[in-house]
């Protein structure tokens, strides 16, 4: 157990200058944006109402009150996030290969340390896990502190005020918060747990690249697309036959648990064989 904090904490280290960046990013852009988009809105509603004679009630009836779901869909908001996804998937891949081409092919090292190797694939997505709820937790502080920002600058007449809940499952709102700020307990485990055997999975394809080289990519790929059907086989039947009533909700969704759960467990033990049999110093 001590082996595989060290290795998270060692796995995290080496990637913090990069996710503190990307941190500053998100913060920067996302405040600047209410800042931005607020400021913008007041100027039209000043321009309109002071220059072009438009009422308060006929400038609401043409462009709406503002609201913080409108400006979470501005590409302030999107780009950051966007960015942010992307670098942490790009890091899926990085996280080991990184070990290999970098200097000393550090991964010689890695693997003949004293302890499992199976604590090595564990905290590495341990590392990756642990980045993406971080990301999660800025976000969570940021939104109120951005409200805060929009209704300072935009007055109540020109605004809608919303809850940040409501914001988050706004129709209007940034689509992407209602996957990363789930409801409830259980779509937060839901939601997180398919992130979680994407990524088990991606490390299995990667180490099949490692342990077999080119054949490795064509097992790989086609490793990906069979945990990708067996996952995704039940939604498939409901929707083939969907007028029939394959499933009831609850069936599919306790199917999909244990089929998530399955593909993650055969990812780990396949992981764990490579990097004990095939991959070696």
């Amino acid at each position: 157990m001590r082996n595989y904090v060290k290795l998270v904490d060692f796995e995290l280290k080496r990637f913090m200058k990069i996710y503190l960046t990307l941190i500053g990013i998100v913060i920067i852009s996302q405040i600047v944006g209410v800042i931005v988009e607020s400021n913008q809105f007041m100027d039209m509603a000043n321009r309109e109402m002071f220059e072009g004679s438009m009422s308060l009630t006929q400038f609401l009836e043409m462009y709406w009150p503002l609201t913080m779901s409108r400006i979470l869909i501005s590409g302030w908001f999107i780009l950051p996030v966007g960015l942010s996804a992307a670098a942490l998937i790009f890091y899926c891949f990085f996280i080991w290969y990184r070990d290999w081409f970098g200097k000393n092919t550090f991964i010689y090292r890695l693997l003949m340390l004293p302890t499992a190797r199976i604590n090595i694939l564990l905290a590495k997505a341990s590392a990756i896990f642990l980045m993406v709820l971080g990301l999660v937790s800025i976000q969570l502080i940021l939104l109120p502190i951005e409200n805060i920002i929009f209704q300072t600058i935009v007055p109540l007449d020109l605004r809608v005020d919303m809850t940040i809940r409501e914001v988050i499952n706004s129709s209007n709102g940034f689509a992407s918060l209602q996957m990363l700020l789930p409801n409830s307990l259980v779509q937060f485990f839901a939601h997180y747990g398919i992130g979680f055997m994407t990524v088990f999975t991606l490390f299995t394809a990667i180490l099949f690249e490692r342990s077999y080289r080119i054949k490795g990519i064509i097992f790989g790929v086609v490793y990906c697309i069979i945990a990708l059907v067996i996952f995704l086989l039940p939604s498939s039947l409901e929707m083939v036959f969907s007028e029939f009533g394959y499933f009831y909700p609850e069936e599919l969704f306790i199917i999909e648990v244990i089929l998530g759960i399955i593909v993650t467990g055969i990812s780990i033990w396949v992981s764990h064989y490579l990097l004990n049999r095939k991959v070696t110093v």
